[in-house]
């Protein structure tokens, strides 16, 4: 069993990882967000609270197993992987992040509005076809085949999960105790930013890492799936993080 847990983001599963794992060449546990590899367990909310609660119980277990977690998330993993270790700072011994912090002033994104709202979501959702998606995952920047097999997960399951998740979130405006709480995360901390990513501007990165005494890597001209236009520069990142 491994000490270090990758999840991932939205619309994404655990195979986004793939080209930064190879370029890493140890195993890692990948975590499949609940509905976005199938059905949700029944009963579970797909709330942001409910997928940050679901990813501390998965950190207990491998603690008492492997002991203190090196944490790795993207996009909504990384805002998942921020509150859990804010939650659960005595389970982690590091955290980084890809494209997506918690930050009281982000005000979230044209298709994070759209999914928030009613009937409006649901209509994207209904328009939104596989081959869209796997056009869109190669504009920025993923191979032909893992777009395609990011696409094909592009079902009725995890469309259902991502409204509900993004409405919980008020489209990605974060307050309250999911910010005040950041005050606990440990304080060895990394922040990945593409210059080029159309979500999550370098500014908001920086202006996190900063505030929270993180490490700020950049990758030039690289966009907000980094993690796999750059999986080499970014992987030497991690190994320098966690040496």
């Amino acid at each position: 069993m491994t000490n270090r847990i990758f999840l991932h983001g939205v619309p994404d599963t655990p195979v986004i990882w793939g080209p930064l794992i190879a370029a890493l060449g140890e195993t890692v546990a990948v975590p499949c967000l609940p509905g976005f590899c199938g059905e949700a367990p029944a009963g579970f909310a797909c709330s942001k609270d409910a997928y940050a609660d679901w990813l501390v119980a998965l950190m207990e277990a491998q603690h008492a197993a492997v002991g203190p977690l090196d944490l790795v998330g993207h996009d909504w993993g990384a805002l998942l992987v921020l509150r859990a270790a804010s939650l659960r700072p005595e389970l982690v011994r590091s955290w980084a992040v890809a494209g997506g912090v918690l930050d009281a002033a982000y005000r979230g994104h044209r298709i994070a509005h759209i999914w928030n709202m009613p009937v409006l979501g649901e209509i994207f959702m209904a328009l939104s076809a596989q081959r869209l998606m796997a056009r869109m995952f190669r504009q920025s920047g993923l191979p032909a085949d893992l777009a395609a097999r990011e696409a094909a997960a592009w079902q009725s399951p995890m469309k259902r999960a991502i409204l509900a998740l993004y409405r919980s979130a008020n489209g990605l405006c974060f307050s309250g105790d999911w910010i005040a709480r950041l005050a606990q995360l440990p304080r060895r901390g990394l922040v990945i930013s593409g210059t080029q990513d159309p979500y999550v501007p370098l500014d908001t990165l920086s202006r996190f890492a900063q505030h929270h005494g993180a490490s700020l890597h950049v990758e030039q001209d690289a966009g907000h799936w980094s993690i796999v236009e750059r999986p080499q520069s970014i992987a030497a990142a991690l190994r320098a993080h966690w040496a």
